[in-house]
């Protein structure tokens, strides 16, 4: 599949990583909406996973990186507006994966470092494994114990409501038995069986219809049908497994927590066991798949959760996924296939990048095409030459990935290969730029290649996310002529009866079009910047800027303000934490260049661009908080993600524009400048006390 690199993390330089984030983020996010929205997976779980285990690895190595759009804070698909839609109470996130014992020790050990655990503490950790069923999550809403309300995890914050459907199923109580919170939700993953589901194929192709891929397509089919009659022929199973929000406490761990779900009436899966310490974690994974095959579902891993919710609710999460929770995967497998051609794609920053056309082979159900081999350098590693045999493998950082060559003692091989030195696209020099892995088309907005990227980037689902204007009709709309420029996809509208008279379109296509474009007329600052495409500014650091400058407005003024070297705006830039000083010339640059500025002219005429909201109420909301010296009763991690949590900002310097500073034990040169500019300081047990924490 084309669209990633695989060269490995550990080489990758800052600029090659930023490219790969970028290419990682729109490929993740076309699969998501595949799979979560679509019903129709285009790869493997396997394949998808060591996508997301790529991004993640590159973002852990440069964490000022991240994408505001990057795939570990976004989870599943926008809802589909077939259904009404229904916001969560408390976000309905993922799983981070693992996929080996030293993988899971990683896990525990961030954890237990997370808590400020020793040896002995970690080691005593309780855990629950549960089998990760293959299904579709569901968050499920009782009021005084009667069932109201059934959503889809949809993005993470807000699902498709499908309540009508959900009442069909025989395993979900409309009421609870007995006693329980006023207000609660309940997760849990609707499926279906493998012999229903060959069953209901056996009819779809009897009918003429189209057949599922898999068991878990089917479920999700079955349950997003508009007819509920239709799910109600369909014998889907759930089984419960979690919480989402409760108004009042149900329960010390999640182990009692699950025993609770069985008395309320559910269904909970029987394998699921309680382990006493993480040396037990192994074992039970073996054993699961072991038992695999003789399941009557599918599961595709074990799900490990630390069992004391007082410890889940101090470890809290991680962009899309919680601290306290992993999921084991199993292992996906590998082929060999022919090297066609490798042919060379250009990217919205210019990076010329070689992508493997491959003779098709089904890898684990699904045919395989492409590969990318990202640079000069990893192909020369690999020695991998056109007509050659090679090893493709699905799991582990990058998938499909090729391995190497496979050899034939008898076959001839072709000349290695070349990397050209000009630009498919634009016949512009490439050049390898100094400490870069990876060559650049020197053609900036002139070349046709990366204006096109920038546009389809700026309408993407982290960005402005505008229906009906996908990579297709970006290329399309360009090449006629119709846009050029961000701005010219807010002139659209006035096209729109040109649009309809285009092949493939129509007058409700256009109309559609016209609409969507029309609601992104206001867009939350966030998105604006991120849509920007600055290099290096993802959805993460976008967000930091946002919150941080508060509007467009201002966030302008600094920008260009920052351009001198020394003064007080590019002092302030450079202080956020998680920009950092290669992010802030990332961002001077894009502010020095004239046609950017006029781009954001344009746009500003055409937008609405919202301020930020900022957390309001509290005693920290708001503040720019520093922590210096020790801390003794919780982790330095765990005392910047409450006080994010409270709405301050973090900052790693102390200046005239920090709130308050935390002292902890040894505290030294950041109390001292504290003290020298009149910024408030408290101890711990102060912070603690702010924080609205129990007194250690």
């Amino acid at each position: 599949m084309a669209g990633y690199d695989d060269t490995p993390v550990e080489i990758l330089d800052e600029a090659a990583a930023a490219e790969e984030l970028t290419r990682l983020a729109a490929l993740i996010t076309r699969l998501n909406q595949a799979y979560h929205a679509d019903d129709a997976p285009e790869v493997p779980d396997a394949e998808f996973d060591a996508l997301r285990r790529r991004n993640e690895a590159i973002e852990t190595r440069f964490p000022h990186l991240m994408r505001v759009d990057s795939p570990t804070l976004r989870v599943g698909a926008a809802p589909d507006g077939a259904f009404g839609k229904h916001r969560h109470l408390v976000p309905m996130l993922s799983l981070d994966n693992v996929f080996d014992e030293a993988e899971f020790e990683a896990f525990v050990t961030k954890a237990a470092r997370f808590l400020g655990l020793d040896e002995a503490r970690t080691a005593a950790l309780a855990f629950v494994g549960e089998p990760k069923i293959d299904g579709l999550s569901i968050s499920l809403t009782y009021e005084k114990g009667r069932f109201v309300r059934g959503t889809t995890r949809g993005d993470g914050t807000e699902g498709e409501d499908v309540t009508a459907n959900l009442k069909t199923l025989r395993d979900l109580p409309l009421r609870l038995r007995g006693a329980a919170p006023d207000l609660i939700e309940i997760r849990g993953e609707v499926f279906l069986a493998k012999s229903d589901f060959l069953a209901i194929n056996a009819a779809q192709a009897e009918a003429g219809q189209k057949e599922f891929a898999n068991p878990r397509n089917a479920a999700a089919g079955s349950l997003r049908q508009l007819d509920p009659k239709i799910t109600a022929k369909r014998p889907l199973s759930l089984f419960a497994y979690a919480a989402g929000f409760a108004s009042a406490p149900v329960a010390a761990s999640h182990w009692a927590y699950l025993e609770q779900l069985k008395e309320w009436g559910f269904t909970v899966n029987p394998l699921s066991a309680r382990l006493a310490g993480k040396e037990e974690a192994e074992p039970f994974f073996e054993r699961t798949a072991r038992e695999r095959a003789t399941l009557a579902y599918d599961i595709d891993g074990v799900v490990y959760k630390i069992d004391d919710l007082s410890l889940q609710e101090r470890l809290g999460f991680a962009g899309r996924a919680p601290r306290w929770a992993v999921a084991w995967k199993f292992p996906a497998e590998q082929a060999v296939t022919r090297l066609l051609d490798i042919e060379i794609q250009v990217g919205r920053t210019g990076a010329l990048t070689p992508v493997a056309r491959l003779e098709a082979v089904n890898v684990g159900g699904v045919l395989v095409t492409n590969a990318t081999l990202h640079n000069a350098d990893e192909i020369a590693r690999k020695d991998v030459r056109i007509g050659d045999l090679v090893q493709l493998q699905r799991a582990g950082d990058v998938i499909p990935q090729i391995l190497g060559v496979v050899p034939e003692p008898d076959r001839a091989r072709g000349e290695p290969f070349v990397m050209p030195d000009h630009c498919p696209v634009c016949g512009a020099t490439a050049e390898r730029p100094p400490g870069e892995v990876v060559l650049r088309c020197t053609g900036g907005l002139t070349c046709p290649a990366q204006v096109v990227e920038r546009l389809i980037h700026f309408v993407s689902r982290g960005a402005f996310d505008i229906d009906g204007l996908g990579d297709r009709s970006v290329r399309e709309f360009h090449d006629a002529g119709l846009i050029a420029a961000p701005g010219d996809i807010f002139r659209l509208p006035a096209h729109e009866a040109e649009i309809a008279k285009r092949e493939g379109w129509g007058a409700t296509s256009a109309r559609n079009l016209v609409k969507a474009i029309e609601a992104r007329r206001t867009i939350p600052l966030p998105r604006f910047i991120y849509a920007l495409g600055i290099r290096r500014i993802g959805e993460s650091n976008a967000k930091l800027l946002a919150r941080h400058y508060g509007s467009f407005t201002r966030w302008r003024e600094q920008m260009l303000a920052a351009a001198v070297i020394g003064s007080e705006a590019r002092q302030e830039l450079g202080e956020i934490t998680g920009v950092g000083a290669t992010i802030a010339e990332e961002i001077v640059a894009f502010f020095a260049e004239p046609h950017n500025r006029a781009t954001l002219d344009d746009l500003a005429i055409q937008l609405t661009i919202e301020d930020e909201v900022q957390e309001t109420g509290g005693l920290l909301a708001g503040k720019t908080i520093v922590f210096t010296g020790s801390l003794l009763t919780m982790t330095r991690p765990e005392a910047r993600a409450t006080a994010e949590r409270l709405g301050a900002k973090v900052t790693d310097s102390v200046s005239k524009r920090t709130g308050l500073v935390v002292l902890g034990a040894d505290a030294g040169s950041k109390a001292k400048k504290a003290a020298e500019l009149g910024v408030e300081t408290v101890d711990e047990a102060g912070w603690r006390t702010l924080a609205g924490l129990p007194p250690a």
